[in-house]
């Protein structure tokens, strides 16, 4: 797209609100009708505090969620949409608990109980940075903990 056109110089040729139900998706073209292009649209939410455990705090960060689930277990995923559906889940879950301010630990569970689900292998691998693990018996204990459930 030819970075001179932008979205108020555009005119909507198709919405579609994706199956999340949080993103809309819409299908641009310019006004000369020469060149189309597609935005997403997200509900804003209110800012969100993450307490860390050294007690500091921060905004919550999607992208930095994202880098850290990728980088700890993406390879077992099929494919980037089951990670977008696996940060949804956890985002919606932060905001229904209605606060404003978030532990890193209770996000970490969060993540952990989506890994449940999705994929054993990841979540002991996620498991395993999340917890620190330094020996066998940590994986062990883990790993029983999951077959109990």
């Amino acid at each position: 797209m030819n970075s001179k056109y932008k979205i108020g110089d555009s005119r909507v040729i198709e919405s579609r609100e994706s199956a999340d139900g949080v993103t809309i998706r819409r299908r641009r073209e310019s006004h000369d009708g020469k060149h189309r292009f597609t935005t997403y649209e997200r509900i804003e939410r209110p800012n969100l505090a993450v307490v860390k455990k050294d007690g500091s705090r921060e905004l919550f960060d999607r992208d930095k969620l994202s880098i850290a689930i990728k980088r700890s277990v993406g390879k077992f995923f099929s494919s980037e949409v089951e990670v977008e559906e696996m940060i949804n889940g956890v985002e919606d879950a932060l905001y229904e608990l209605g606060e404003s301010e978030v532990t890193s630990r209770q996000i970490g569970d969060l993540v952990m109980d989506e890994l449940a689900v999705r994929n054993e292998v990841a979540y002991v691998r996620f498991a395993s940075v999340y917890h620190d693990f330094k020996t066998l018996d940590e994986f062990e204990e883990i790993l029983q903990q999951r077959r109990r459930k």
